[in-house]
């Protein structure tokens, strides 16, 4: 009986990674909005169906904290904040666009 290794990409993986980045409610779909252009909260809340204020927030702050998206204080009124990608989140796009045409 042989044993096959795990595949594994020793931390180097953009795939692994960004899939690590997005795991979680609605990430992936504020990524895929952002990569359209800038995306403002109450436009996500409207696209979104079925989340909610608390966990659009909490999403969008992980996004940020994870180097993917840059949040932006736009100070003309009204004062409104937008979301756009970061140089990372740049980065990782064609990540993304590949992990979307993999179909089971």
């Amino acid at each position: 009986m042989t044993t096959r290794e795990p595949l594994s990409c020793s931390g180097e993986c953009p795939a692994e990674e960004l899939l690590r980045l997005l795991a979680g409610r609605w990430k992936a779909q504020i990524f895929r909005q952002a990569v359209e252009g800038p995306v403002r909260f109450n436009g996500l809340l409207r696209q979104l169906k079925g989340s909610t204020k608390q966990s659009l927030s909490l999403a969008l702050r992980e996004l940020c904290d994870a180097g993917l998206l840059t949040k932006t204080v736009i100070k003309i009124k009204p004062l409104h904040i937008e979301y756009t990608l970061s140089e990372r989140g740049e980065a990782v796009v064609p990540v993304f666009r590949r992990l979307e045409q993999v179909r089971p």
